[in-house]
């Protein structure tokens, strides 16, 4: 399987993914650790994951399958949702629309599933906390982490480690990384596939729905021109009634973050960062209410 020529290839040091063809059909998304990660990759959660039948309209939880030092997922499409987000063809907004709707019917299901004990925390928001605490980190995330006490200063800083510390008071399963780089609508037919695994946790289930939410955001912001406040609210409407709107908005602006001190600490120093320090500034003071459509849950 390793010998195949990859459809595409990509990553940073945290993580690397190659997609290949399946010689029974789809695609293979093997994910592997990038040279700053923990070696080997694992998923000890998803035997937790509940199997969900087609009929239902879910996506498909992609359960990761250890292969080597990685884990592989297997998917009917060769390109994430982020990718075809940016394609400006309606059937690609129609695609997204679908995948999202999807998407939100198997989070609902993964967080029916109680797991009693301690809370455990996603990756993502553990390399968050690490980054805010000024653990060891390369230079261009120490970079960040100075710009951003300028920038934020203290009260936003312990804002946003408080809304993490809440964020992991559950007994949910979480997937832990509910993004538009883990969703992969079909090539042509098949099912949506949401990529899981690796970052399953537990916590409140607001987590997923605000980190999915702030990748949205995200985006909106950096292409304006191509609002997705009806893919956002789609998503919530399908997700169903009970999350409280206040910290679906709070995860929002962690994915953001998340986002932002992942690139510095994984893929080094750009000077885009700039823009979202600010940015992340506002969502912070806002308390991330514009990632959550209005009158929606």
């Amino acid at each position: 399987m390793t010998t195949a020529a990859p459809v595409a290839e990509y990553g940073t040091d945290l993580q690397l993914t190659r997609v290949l063809r399946d010689p029974a059909g789809g695609f293979l998304w093997w994910h592997l650790p990038g040279p700053l990660a923990a070696r080997p990759l694992t998923a000890p959660l998803a035997p937790l994951v509940p199997h969900l039948d087609p009929g239902t309209g879910a996506a498909l939880a992609a359960v990761a399958e250890p292969y080597g030092d990685g884990l592989l997922h297997r998917a009917a499409g060769s390109a994430s949702l982020a990718a075809w987000l940016r394609d400006p063809r309606p059937q690609a907004r129609r695609l997204a629309a679908h995948s999202l709707v999807s998407a939100a019917r198997t989070l609902r299901a993964v967080h029916r599933v109680r797991v009693p004990g301690p809370p455990r925390i996603p990756p993502g928001l553990r390399r968050l906390a690490a980054w805010i605490s000024g653990e060891q980190l390369p230079e261009s995330a120490q970079r960040l982490r100075g710009h951003a006490r300028d920038v934020w200063g203290e009260r936003r800083t312990a804002r946003l480690a408080s809304w993490a510390d809440d964020a992991v008071l559950g007994t949910h399963l979480v997937h832990g990384w509910a993004s538009v780089g883990a969703l992969v609508p079909p090539l042509s037919r098949g099912r949506v596939a949401l990529l899981t695994g690796e970052d399953l946790a537990v916590g409140r289930p607001e987590l997923d729905l605000g980190w999915m939410l702030g990748d949205l955001v995200e985006l909106a912001w950096a292409m304006p021109y191509f609002g997705n406040d009806d893919l956002r609210r789609g998503f919530l409407d399908a997700y169903g009634p009970g999350p409280d709107p206040v910290a679906v908005g709070r995860c929002a602006v962690l994915r953001v973050a998340t986002h932002m001190q992942d690139f510095a600490t994984f893929g080094g120093w750009s000077d885009e960062l700039h823009g979202y320090l600010d940015f992340t500034a506002e969502l912070i003071d806002e308390e991330g209410r514009r990632a959550v459509p209005q009158g929606e849950s």
